[in-house]
């Protein structure tokens, strides 16, 4: 692997290709014009440097859109840190773009999962003021290795699902040890990021990596949560025939008024020519599973962490494997059949794609920017919890993306408003 880095003052990042920088600027180029809540913020962030001297660690899919997100906490007066959240999801070219520009990086595509950790200890080195989290990895490791540390941390943001659930079970316990902004729960993030986001870059990537076509094939979506609904959405419409699995009774009712079929795994795994994972759990496909699928069958995960799709079952089935293009890994079962991993069981939106597009992003990144500065602007009087991000910041990252796109809605008169307050008001 070829390691290079360039030095920045009082700080050493550690990246593939500093020569890289030229193609990563355009692509950050190419999604600022995309992301015109962000540029709002930016302009905003500029004048009043609100991150002045503090140090912020990011622990993200590091491409353009999260790139952008750092250069606009740079532009907030904040020294960025940051590593990568997947091994797979790193651009090269990006990344060295922000080493180029002053932010400090600790990722490589494709890095072992000993320099993933090595890379997050790198940058927990450098002794950060708050973090923004995607998987609560940093979170966790803060806790386990560094308790010292994250006594001192001011608090921080999580991006994802499956990190918010881990927060939970933190708190819970109350190990939590500063607050966190459970940024992925605000509507202007789920509602949009998780549906319309995951539902169109999950089929990108599959359908990059694939190059098939999704009509008349059933897929099996792996639960019905918000990107669940937003991958079975797009499934639908691309003309594959959806089957839902779920352990959530009113999400599979919620699934089967969609217009989706419904059915155990035990039953799916028999039908099903594509399977997709998005529950942010463990194991959902595994050797049962496996040993009924039909052949040629594919699966991909697009749940945060490796571990939806059992690639330990996958390995100890196979009589052999192989890699036939990049992100496909070709399983051979014993009778034959042969079975297709896209990569690696990571998400295959971001190993196998360009991730979400940049206008859903653009609403996530401001989220977790304004969150961000909630949280280091009232730590003082927050609990060591998770919260839920203001409404207030929601309806303004709302308001900011019907002005960017020149729209208008109605307001209440001050009629309505009485009506509404008024609970003895006769009709």
């Amino acid at each position: 692997m070829n390691i290079a880095s360039k030095q920045i003052p009082g700080r050493q990042s550690i990246i593939k290709d500093l020569s890289l920088a030229p193609y990563g600027y355009k692509k950050l180029e190419w999604v600022q014009q995309y992301m015109p809540v962000l540029n709002i913020l930016r302009e905003d962030f500029e004048k009043t440097r609100p991150l002045e001297n503090k140090t912020i660690a990011c622990c993200l899919h590091l491409e353009a859109k999260t790139g952008y997100l750092l250069q606009t906490l740079q532009a907030a007066g904040a020294n960025v840190v940051a590593c990568a959240s997947n091994p797979l999801s790193t651009q090269d070219d990006v990344v060295a773009a922000l080493v180029d520009s002053g932010i400090t990086v600790f990722a490589i595509h494709g890095e072992s999962t000993e320099e993933y950790e090595h890379f997050m200890q790198l940058m927990l080195d450098c002794q950060p003021d708050a973090i923004i989290d995607d998987g609560a990895d940093v979170v966790s490791t803060l806790h386990k290795d560094r308790p010292e540390q994250a006594k001192n941390i001011i608090g921080g943001c999580e991006e994802t699902t499956t990190g918010i659930i881990r927060l939970k079970s933190m708190d819970n316990d109350q190990a939590l040890l500063f607050p966190m902004m459970a940024v992925n729960d605000a509507y202007m993030k789920y509602l949009f990021d998780n549906r319309y986001g995951t539902g169109q870059s999950v089929w990108d990537g599959i359908n990059r990596t694939t190059n098939l076509v999704a009509a008349g094939k059933e897929v099996v979506v792996v639960g019905y949560g918000w990107c669940g609904k937003g991958v079975s959405m797009r499934a639908k419409g691309l003309g594959a025939r959806v089957i839902v699995t779920e352990i959530d009774p009113i999400k599979a009712n919620e699934a089967i008024m969609d217009g989706f079929e419904v059915m155990p795994m035990a039953e799916a795994a028999r039908r099903g020519d594509v399977f997709i994972t998005v529950t942010g759990n463990v194991n959902v496909i595994r050797k049962e599973h496996m040993e009924v699928m039909k052949d040629n069958a594919i699966m991909a995960n697009a749940g945060h962490f490796d571990v939806e799709i059992s690639k330990g079952d996958l390995n100890s089935l196979a009589v052999s494997t192989r890699v036939l293009k990049n992100n496909i890994e070709e399983f051979v079962m014993a009778d034959g059949r042969r079975l297709y991993l896209l990569a690696e069981g990571r998400l295959v939106n971001l190993a196998a794609g360009d991730g979400h597009p940049a206008e859903v992003m653009d609403l996530s990144f401001s989220l977790q920017a304004l969150s961000l500065l909630y949280v280091i602007e009232n730590h003082e009087r927050l609990g060591n919890h998770v919260y839920n991000v203001p409404a207030e910041i929601d309806q303004k990252v709302a308001c900011l993306k019907l002005q960017a796109e020149g729209i208008q809605i109605d307001q209440l008169t001050k009629e309505q408003e009485e009506y509404l307050a008024n609970w003895d008001t006769n009709l």
